[in-house]
């Protein structure tokens, strides 16, 4: 009887939980590609104005972020302006966080058949890239390797702290001016 009752409750919090970590993680990719010129050099290779969506199917939690030229991005919250051209979905909440939680590389989700691409192939690894270098910025080292293919050897500590104080500032000054009326 217990059991019945907790399960909806842990699925609402893993919901939850996913739900923040996309509207995190979509702000974040629009202040790193604001302040990281390898995140910008990735990312102009995608055609401007491509769509891009992280979602868990079939309508749960997402983000959107658009590709709006010469290497940066701009958050768009759930809801896209036009349909999306990139789409990487979750087969399942528990699925999304696994990954969000940093349980599973995105990578190791894919082998295991978690998530599926609608798209093309090429961009949706350039995002991943992209993707694994805000990681590398935002969590700790520890964290960071648990949640990425392979942590680069070259970035050190003061550039890390940097940059990941400038993202997270712009983070925050995101999530006030969305607040803002």
């Amino acid at each position: 009887m217990l059991l019945k009752r907790i399960q909806p409750m842990v699925f609402q919090a893993r919901r939850l939980y996913v739900d923040i970590m996309f509207q995190v993680m979509g702000r974040a990719l629009q202040a790193v590609s604001e302040v990281d010129e390898t995140v910008q050099n990735e990312a102009r290779a995608l055609p401007k104005g491509l769509l891009f969506e992280m979602m868990v199917m079939p309508e749960g939690p997402r983000l959107i972020v658009e590709h709006t030229g010469d290497g940066h991005f701009h958050y768009h919250g759930q809801s896209a302006p036009r349909p999306v051209d990139l789409s990487i979905q979750f087969k399942h909440i528990a699925h999304a966080f696994l990954v969000l939680s940093f349980q599973e590389k995105t990578s190791e989700a894919f082998a295991n058949d978690r998530m599926l691409v609608d798209g093309d192939v090429s961009y949706a690894v350039r995002m991943t890239r992209v993707l694994n270098r805000l990681e590398t910025f935002i969590l700790p080292k520890m964290i960071a390797e648990r949640a990425v293919k392979e942590y680069p050897a070259n970035l050190h500590l003061p550039e890390k702290l940097i940059s990941a104080a400038r993202i997270y500032l712009k983070v925050a000054t995101n999530f006030v001016e969305t607040v803002r009326p």
